[in-house]
């Protein structure tokens, strides 16, 4: 299936030019958390801390996008942007965007992702290789992860 771009709000923890295209040369891997959500915090973003550390580079990028559907009051930019020094997290962060009146955010829309956390690989063809919902196993992922960087290298 063909990604589609993300609805991105603004972008945090990054330079303030920054923006993820779904479509570049690189394989994009896509941590969607919310900060008050207990798998996120204790199980997602460990492990993309560790991606981040293992793959980010000129054939892989690895960033966060917060994508809030429950407790908007108290989960705004701000909020997210002590969460993400707190935590030190080394990715970009994008807040998924959410149209007035709308309980789920836009990428979480497009996507059709069923809650948080989730993850999202998009290969170098901007094809999604893998949209799953809830923890994935680490040496899983990362076999998957070193596949993918070894078909775009052969291309």
């Amino acid at each position: 299936m063909r990604a589609k771009p993300l609805h991105i709000e603004r972008w945090t923890n990054c330079d303030p030019q920054f923006d993820l295209d779904v479509f570049s040369s690189k394989i994009k891997v896509i941590h969607v958390f919310q900060m008050l959500c207990p798998g996120c915090v204790y199980r997602g973003i460990p492990q993309t801390i560790e991606l981040y550390k293992k793959f980010n580079s000129d054939d892989l990028q690895v960033v966060g996008l917060h994508s809030v559907f429950e407790n908007h009051e108290v989960m705004q930019p701000h909020a997210l942007e002590v969460f993400t020094s707190e935590w030190r997290l080394p990715f970009p962060v994008g807040i998924d965007k959410r149209e007035d009146g709308e309980w789920m955010p836009e990428t979480m829309k497009t996507y059709q992702l069923q809650g948080t956390p989730s993850l999202i690989v998009i290969d170098h063809l901007g094809e999604i290789q893998l949209n799953s919902f809830g923890h994935v196993d680490q040496g899983k992922i990362e076999a998957f992860l070193t596949e993918l960087i070894n078909k775009k290298q052969a291309a």
